[in-house]
């Protein structure tokens, strides 16, 4: 089975963090049959980090596990901390496809969605 694991920063407000487990279960409403699960997780001050995230997405099953950064810009959490985190991981579980995608500032798509916003 498929997961995708997104990756936010973390917070110490608590309802900053619920919202990306709000947001990670409307991914999951949409992923359809492409990822069997979605979780969530944080590079700090907040549970799950990085590696229990990917942690519980292999206890529930998954044979690989793409992880999302929620960041929009290519900054040191995401060229540097996310790596170091999720490699942790990769060095467990050598087998296991476990790999991290573009991040969300990437997106093509993310220029329509600021339109509509503005709009």
């Amino acid at each position: 089975m498929k997961a995708l694991l997104l990756v936010a920063h973390g917070s110490r407000r608590a309802e900053s963090n619920e919202e990306i487990a709000r947001l990670a279960a409307r991914v999951a409403a949409k992923a359809g049959e492409e990822f069997g699960l979605v979780q969530h997780a944080f590079l700090e001050l907040a549970a799950p980090l990085i590696p229990d995230g990917i942690e519980l997405c292999i206890s529930q099953g998954a044979t690989s596990v793409q992880v999302v950064p929620y960041f929009l810009a290519r900054g040191t959490h995401v060229a540097e901390d996310i790596p170091e985190q999720v490699q942790i991981k990769q060095t467990q579980y050598p087998d296991m496809d476990i790999r991290i995608t573009d991040y969300l500032g990437t997106s093509d798509e993310l220029v329509d969605v600021l339109l509509k916003l503005a709009s």
